[in-house]
């Protein structure tokens, strides 16, 4: 099925006016793909706004990271997190900060959800193969980013479009084009090339609606076009309408190895996602 992401975008991109995503967070997932960055670094960066600090120190505090020693400073935290880590946890940050007043939309808070929900159920799956697993969490946040900056600009006909929607997945692409000119794929892989973030990012933003490729090599994309789906299905779905696959089918797509040390049955996944977002959103 040709999907409305295989056609050329008919609005300029100047013409979208996204507002500015957290820099911090942008900084911190460029700074800690360097693997000759130094924690000092990290640490400095994080603290330059005070409130984003605040915030990253009390998700990293919470259930989610469950830490033996609560850290009682950023460089604490960073020790004990480590960079990649510390990634996914910024990029939680700064997602939500971007929401800013849209979160009040009911439908744009079960996108959030949706896509933490994705992220928890990536860091999960990896765990259980040979993919880093702060990596996977890192790009489950990342997979809808364009899908959020195309909320903010509008997020009143945005959340309308979810709340009426029904289909497959991909499907909202098409309605997507025509409120803004772009889809949410094409415009998160724009992002992620205007951020410099690692290029291997914007297969997984620009891709994750495409087929899964039964046969061909597991790795960080289909890892996250799995989780996504795997999102829809345990009951976090990215639109109310959105059409879901069924557990069974979604765990014969994995690999023998995930398939076989992953749950079973989807109630365990389901309990497992609500402990990580709630952990998440108490904070």
């Amino acid at each position: 099925m040709e999907t409305s992401n295989s056609l050329m975008a008919h609005m300029p991109w100047a013409h979208l006016r996204l507002p500015p995503f957290p820099q911090v967070a942008v900084r911190v997932m460029q700074l800690a793909a360097n693997e000759n960055v130094q924690l000092h670094q990290l640490c400095d960066l994080i603290a330059s706004d005070p409130a984003f600090a605040s915030e990253v120190l009390t998700i990293a505090n919470s259930l989610l990271y469950a830490p033996r020693f609560p850290a009682s400073s950023i460089m604490q935290a960073i020790s004990v997190l480590g960079a990649t880590h510390l990634q996914g946890l910024c990029i939680t940050v700064g997602v939500r900060s971007y929401l800013g007043k849209s979160m009040r939309h009911p439908s744009m808070r079960a996108l959030w959800r949706h896509n933490l929900a994705c992220a928890l159920i990536a860091q999960h799956l990896a765990s259980h193969g040979f993919l880093d697993k702060e990596v996977a969490f890192t790009a489950g946040i990342l997979h809808d980013i364009g899908r959020f900056a195309l909320a903010v600009i509008q997020p009143g006909e945005y959340a309308q479009l979810l709340d009426r929607h029904s289909g497959p997945p991909d499907s909202i692409l098409d309605g997507e084009r025509e409120i803004f000119g772009w889809d949410h794929c094409e415009t998160g892989k724009q992002l992620i090339a205007e951020w410099n973030l690692p290029p291997e990012l914007e297969a997984i933003v620009s891709g994750h609606h495409q087929a899964r490729r039964k046969d061909g090599p597991w790795n960080l994309v289909e890892l996250v076009k799995v989780s996504c789906e795997m999102a829809d299905t345990a009951g976090y779905p990215a639109f109310p309408g959105c059409a879901c696959a069924a557990y069974p089918d979604l765990l014969n797509d994995l690999p023998a190895r995930e398939r076989r040390l992953f749950h079973a049955s989807i109630e365990p996944l389901i309990a497992e996602i609500e402990v990580g977002i709630h952990a998440v959103e108490s904070t």
